[in-house]
């Protein structure tokens, strides 16, 4: 077998797990595949025990969103630990107006896209929303195919601890990990009022930390906070054995991550307070593309010589002396640009000879 599966007590250990959890790269590399692209240093492949060993370490773990092979080379070449490919992508990516509206096989699709981008960094894909709710062998079946299909890692779910048992299905039965996702649950934000900020109570900061410890039960491995205040997401990553990813969640977690386009300042709908815009790429991509037009326009791009493929000059003679003669067309040098011309007669066409 090329893949080499590790299964270890202490993996078990961590989670109080009934069975052994997968914590291995899905996609082994070489030495020289892990290398990462444009900065020249090598970097050992990121697994579920990287992450725990950054968190025992107290080191921050940095995680990014991801959607295609470009955002995914980027995060590569920056170095970010996990990569998750989010259903954000449903409003960044695809223009939904929410983040129920994608489907499992977009997002496997999207998977795919950003595993061919990542060598050393460990990739975690969404499941969608309806593809987990349903039962335990359900969700199952959707982890595996975001897995196999999707050649993802590792799984999240935004589930509090009603959707127990179905983390532990997948964790403890199909041994894939998962990451948990409590807070602001995107996919039922129409549930939660919209998208606002959870756990501002003493109430339902309690109903959190419930929440979070019941995940912790089930087997995640690491639990993204998502807008809450920073003392409610201080106080769930003090009580947890396992690191938290916080996204509006304060300084105080184990990790951070943000939407890629909202940080590069490409996502034009809104900004969330939580993003800082670490980048105004969208601004750069909307003045090259007009530059673009207008270079088009006034026939400025592409310029001869420095964006085209030339004839050796004794074919192009021969070239011009056969176009001219067939069609009476004088063609211009190669300073010039494209004239409109009379269409050649069909029996001017069949006529011509092309010279060998």
């Amino acid at each position: 077998m090329n893949r080499i599966i590790s299964r270890t007590a202490a993996a078990a250990a961590d989670t109080g797990s009934k069975a052994l959890a997968r914590a291995y790269s899905a996609r082994p590399h070489s030495a020289a595949e892990s290398k990462r692209e444009g900065t020249g240093g090598a970097r050992a492949k990121v697994t579920v025990h990287t992450i725990k060993k950054l968190y025992s370490d107290g080191k921050p773990i940095a995680m990014m969103t991801a959607y295609d092979y470009p955002t995914a080379v980027s995060c590569e070449r920056a170095g970010v630990d996990m990569v998750l490919v989010g259903d954000s992508l449903a409003m960044v990516a695809l223009g939904h107006d929410d983040t129920s509206q994608v489907t499992l096989d977009e997002m496997m699709h999207h998977s795919r896209a950003v595993s061919r981008g990542t060598r050393s960094a460990f990739l975690v894909s969404d499941l969608p929303f309806g593809t987990y709710h349903a039962d335990e062998s359900s969700a199952v079946r959707s982890a595996i195919r975001m897995v196999k299909e999707g050649r993802a890692e590792a799984v999240k779910l935004e589930a509090g601890r009603r959707a127990a048992s179905r983390i532990d299905a997948i964790v403890h039965g199909a041994g894939i990990p998962v990451v948990g996702h409590i807070g602001l649950t995107p996919q039922t934000a129409v549930a939660l009022g919209g998208f606002r900020v959870q756990g501002k109570s003493v109430a339902n900061a309690q109903a959190l930390v419930d929440d979070a410890m019941a995940l912790q039960e089930a087997g995640c491995f690491a639990l993204v906070l998502e807008a809450m205040p920073s003392l409610v997401a201080e106080t769930i990553t003090r009580l947890l054995g396992i690191p938290t990813i916080g996204i509006g969640a304060g300084s105080r977690t184990s990790g951070q991550v943000l939407v890629y386009s909202d940080m590069m300042g490409i996502f034009d709908r809104f900004t969330p307070k939580f993003c800082r815009r670490f980048a105004e790429v969208g601004v750069t991509m909307d003045r090259a593309l007009g530059e673009y037009k207008e270079a088009v326009r006034a026939r400025q791009f592409p310029h001869e010589g420095a964006h085209t493929y030339a004839m050796s000059p004794a074919a192009e003679e021969s070239w011009r002396a056969h176009v001219q003669r067939s069609y009476g067309l004088e063609l211009a040098d190669a300073r010039g640009g494209h004239e409109p011309g009379h269409a050649a007669t069909s029996t001017t066409a069949a006529a011509a000879v092309v010279p060998e």
